[in-house]
This record gives C-alpha cells, structure tokens and sequence, in this order.
C-alpha cells in the first residue's frame, strides 16, 4: 500500500487544504523506487515529472563548461525535487536528477500538475509557497558562495542539513558547496579534531 502520510503532512503544513481537495491532490501522485544512481531526468529532455521523496534522495546537478559535476539541490525525505525551469518553461532541461539513495517517491506530471492549479485553488497556493521557498533557498545558497570560505560553507552545511554531510559521500557533499573533495577532507578533519578537543 502506498504512503501518503508524508506528503500529506507536507502539504498540510504549507497550506490550508480540506480533507476533500487533499483526497483529490493525492489522487494524481503514483508510486515508484528506483535504485542509486539512477538518473531521472537526463538534460536535455524536458521535465515533465515533479518527484516527492517519501524515502531516500535525489540530487540535481549539472556539469559546467570546465566539465565539472556541480551539486545545484539535494532533497531527503519530505522534500519536492523537480528541475523547475524546465517544467515552468517545457523547455529542455539544463540539470539532471539523479538517485543518491535508494528511493520510493511519489511523482506528479506536469499536466496533472496544472489541472490541480486550475481545478483547486488552494493547490495554487501550495505552489505559490513552493516557488517562493526554492528562490529564497536559492538566493542563500548562491550569496554563501561569494561571502563565505571553504570552511564557512561546511560549517553552514553542517548546522543547517546535517544530513548531507553525514549521509551523502564526499564527491557530492564538495560538489555541492563548489569545493575540491581534497578541500573537503581536510576541512572535515579539522572540523572533527575541533569537535573532539571542544
């Protein structure tokens, strides 16, 4: 049987849905697991899918002109992972996502997604929320590039998503802060020696 009791509680807790309109949002999200690394989206194809994770992790990220894997969103349990720009603008996706873990998700696509905008409003508002949280996300994440070090950036990780760190493997956790993972594991050495002297 499918779970639902984690999305539903996500959804409760960034809008005032009834029990009706919730009933028919859950109705158009299915189930599927999909194995680590795994890719979802390749870029290039359009993002016509927007993924709930109910277990496990995704991760979206892009390789740059150097030809360097870069880390953009990470999303655990409770988190919506989508490449947003290609599901606003049906135009080919730019990143890809990718299978960290092991995962079940629950997944929408794009035309179902709209219906819902459409048929129920209190569904638009839940998306309104969504957009607003992905930019100021966003917006945080890209102003730690350019005024905190290496080490800051870690620090940071560490205290807002731990999990990150403690879960992903280093590759990923140095991608995403747009680090070198020999950077990485001198900072988290150094971070543990702290830790153990504090």
């Amino acid at each position: 049987m499918t779970d639902y009791k984690k999305l539903t509680n996500f959804i409760k807790k960034n809008v005032d849905i009834t029990n009706e309109d919730l009933k028919v949002v859950l109705s158009y999200f299915k189930t599927i697991k999909k194995s680590k690394n795994q890719i979802l989206l390749p870029s290039g194809k359009n993002s016509q899918v927007s993924y709930f994770v109910n277990k496990g992790c995704l991760r979206l990220f892009y390789i740059d002109e150097e030809g360097k894997d870069i880390t953009r969103y990470i999303a655990f349990e409770n988190q919506f992972a989508t490449e947003l720009v290609s599901f606003i603008t049906n135009q080919p996706a730019q990143e890809s996502i990718q299978v960290i873990e092991n995962s079940e998700l629950l997944y929408i696509t794009h035309e179902d997604f709209r219906h819902l905008m459409k048929s129920i409003p209190k569904w638009k508002d839940f998306y309104t929320v969504y957009l607003e949280k992905a930019y100021v996300n966003n917006s945080k994440r890209l102003s730690s590039f350019t005024t905190l070090n290496a080490s800051e950036r870690y620090q940071q990780l560490f205290e807002v998503n731990p999990d990150i760190v403690k879960r992903l493997p280093n590759k990923v956790v140095a991608s995403y802060i747009n680090i070198s993972q020999e950077t990485l594991s001198r900072i988290k050495s150094k971070f543990l020696l702290q830790n153990e002297t504090s």
